[in-house]
């Protein structure tokens, strides 16, 4: 309501601001006053013409802008539709108030064609971004509030401006666990148009992940993984079972086929000296790290408690 208030206040001063124009021109009062070779009564009219549509144009932004923010209750879509509405309205004041202070409206359209394409060779790089900020908006690779890695960055993302994307770094040269490192990263959104974008949460916001063990080969496999099934069982629960739902009724959308089951499974790979038990699990994307270790803390226990079924390789060197 604020804002709204603003842009009704800033198009009743555009009214104002035409009112003091049009009384300026007409009157006599700066006909004869000039400063320099400018004339004082045209160059005030003019001025005053483009503050009109300035402000104009900022409460008509702000009027738009508050009332879609209203009614679009998804806060990526706010701030799609608030960028969008960002860079319409400023190539309109931009163009408006050139024209009000040229008063040459062909030839103003006919410098900027010559300036746009002048300007394409010098700014490719931020062209390059402007046009990933719009496939960003088309596509939807990611939008604000998800989990991305783009290039060789990755953490969450908190804006998506016009040329850059910014992330709240997850993992990175200080954490080497799945974390968040506290630092912020800009992004520029050319990358999107060539680099690998993955998103952890834009569709589904469950990843499947691993626990791996070693083993020795005197141990009892099938114990093993059963005992490391029900740990993770215990552990995960319900939550799972209905991540696991929710991950077949995307796969329906889609022409995949594949067989996915509701419980955690052990994979058993063979090592030179040792059995490796791979835990495979679904988890929510940030809570991974944290599932990680709660299972690895409880599948550990659970062999401790079991010494003549389950044995570690002998040696460091593992």
């Amino acid at each position: 309501m604020v804002r709204r208030s603003a842009g009704y206040l800033s198009l009743v001063a555009a009214a104002a601001l035409l009112v003091v124009a049009g009384a300026v021109r007409s009157a006599d009062v700066f006909a004869d006053v000039a400063v320099g070779s400018w004339q004082l009564q045209p160059v005030v009219s003019q001025g005053l013409l483009a503050a009109a549509v300035l402000a104009a144009v900022t409460g008509t932004y702000l009027v738009v802008e508050s009332v879609l923010a209203a009614r679009v209750s998804n806060r990526r879509r706010t701030q799609d539709v608030r960028n969008v509405l960002r860079l319409a309205f400023g190539v309109v004041a931009i163009a408006g108030v050139a024209g009000v202070l040229t008063a040459q409206w062909v030839g103003l359209l006919f410098s900027l064609g010559i300036v746009g394409f002048a300007i394409t060779f010098a700014l490719q790089q931020p062209l390059l971004s402007l046009v990933g900020w719009l496939y960003i908006v088309s596509k939807r690779p990611y939008g604000v509030g998800d989990r991305v890695e783009i290039g060789d960055s990755r953490g969450d993302v908190i804006e998506v401006g016009f040329l850059t994307t910014t992330l709240w770094e997850v993992g990175g040269r200080l954490v080497t666990s799945g974390q968040p490192s506290g630092r912020v990263v800009t992004v520029p959104n050319a990358e999107v148009l060539s680099a690998q974008v993955v998103n952890d949460t834009t569709l589904f916001e469950y990843v499947w992940s691993e626990v791996s063990v070693q083993v020795a080969y005197e141990t009892d496999l099938a114990f093993a993984r059963e005992a490391m099934i029900e740990e993770a069982t215990e552990h995960l629960g319900e939550e799972m079972r209905g991540g696991v739902q929710t991950y077949r009724s995307r796969l329906e959308r889609t022409a995949v086929d594949l067989d996915v089951r509701e419980e955690p499974t052990v994979n058993v790979l063979q090592r030179e000296s040792w059995v490796e038990l791979r835990l495979r699990f679904l988890s929510p994307s940030r809570r991974v790290t944290r599932n990680r270790n709660a299972l690895y803390e409880r599948i550990l226990a659970r062999f401790d408690e079991n010494p003549d079924r389950v044995k570690f390789p002998v040696g460091r060197n593992r």
